[in-house]
């Protein structure tokens, strides 16, 4: 593959998917900023340096399940992919109950297969997608259900213990919080590809396939690819949570497609594709994350959270409508 394969030629093509709106993620800048202040004035030790690398533990699996979900949201046609949360939640019991369970619990061999794993869910419903041309919908609907039978056939009980490798990852290695041994490979690769052609193809096949493919890009494999860069940030996701629960949980997986999802969005990224990125997604994620310990803290019902996320679904699809709008009027 090379870089001609996603280079768009032409020059009424360079503004394809570029933002309508010049910082659509401020929104969410905003938000994490004031809810940030709340926080700490309900929980003082919040940042505590002594508590600092835990609460980045707990955040992680969200920032990268909302880096997961931008991808195929950006390559347009509907591209929601809901089977982000059961790849996640597969992650953690195959690293459990297969992987560890069988004495295969070193680093050199969990990452890669993990990896690859996620990368190759990923690249499926990309297939499907792009390829078979089922509705993002109905493809990852049926690898959602898959995944979630799969996990409890794999592991039918939460149980098993993470490595002692992967357990340190939810906390520090001497100033280093763990964390950002996952964080910061994941954000390189966004960088990586942000900088290199795919970057406009994807954003030229989100806002306008028909004219991407009259200018030379082949959207197919642009599609399939974005699908794949989401089950890569999924596996990484996955290892995130493993080391944050330390055992192995079937359960635990799907409740992060609604959280993902709604990141994405907050975050600036359009449903119609084309417009959006990583760093909004992330700063989202946060702003969830942020949201559910307020919520914790000030002793709401945890069944309330649930609908919490979904009244932030909503607004988030309000507030990017009219953020849009806005933006074309500038322009």
């Amino acid at each position: 593959m090379t870089d001609a394969t996603f280079e768009i030629r032409g020059p009424g093509l360079r503004s394809i998917g570029k933002a309508t709106f010049a910082r659509p993620w401020m929104f969410s800048a905003l938000l994490f900023v004031v809810l940030l202040v709340c926080n700490l004035l309900v929980l003082p030790g919040f940042l505590a340096a002594s508590n600092f690398a835990a609460t980045l533990a707990v955040g992680t699996p969200w920032v990268l399940a909302a880096m997961a979900a931008t991808p195929s949201i950006l390559s347009g046609g509907g591209g929601i992919d809901i089977s982000i949360g059961p790849l996640i939640g597969f992650v953690n019991v195959f690293i459990i109950g297969v992987l560890v369970a069988n004495g295969l619990g070193n680093p050199a061999i969990v990452i890669p297969v993990v990896i690859i794993l996620g990368v190759a869910v990923g690249t499926v419903n990309g297939i499907l997608v792009a390829y078979v041309r089922l509705q993002p919908i109905v493809a990852t609907l049926g690898m959602y259900l898959l995944l979630v039978g799969l996990a409890l056939v794999v592991l039918p009980q939460p149980g098993g213990t993470a490595p002692a490798w992967m357990v340190g990852l939810a906390g520090s290695f001497g100033p280093v919080p763990g964390a950002l041994v996952l964080i910061v490979p994941a954000v390189g690769v966004w960088i990586a590809i942000y900088r290199s052609p795919f970057h406009r193809a994807l954003l030229g096949t989100g806002s306008d396939d028909r004219a991407a493919f009259t200018a030379g890009v082949n959207t197919q494999l642009v599609r399939v690819c974005a699908y794949a860069l989401g089950g890569f940030f999924a596996a990484m996701a996955g290892i995130a949570l493993t080391a944050l629960v330390q055992s192995g949980d079937p359960t635990l997986g799907s409740s992060f497609t609604l959280v993902a999802i709604s990141a994405a969005v907050l975050g600036g990224t359009s449903v119609a594709g084309g417009v959006g990125g990583i760093t909004g997604s992330i700063i989202a994620a946060l702003d969830i994350y942020l949201i559910q310990e307020l919520l914790s803290a000030t002793h709401v019902p945890s069944f309330w959270i649930q609908v919490v996320y979904g009244a932030i679904l909503l607004i988030s699809l309000g507030i990017n409508s009219v953020i849009r709008t806005l933006g074309r009027k500038t322009q």
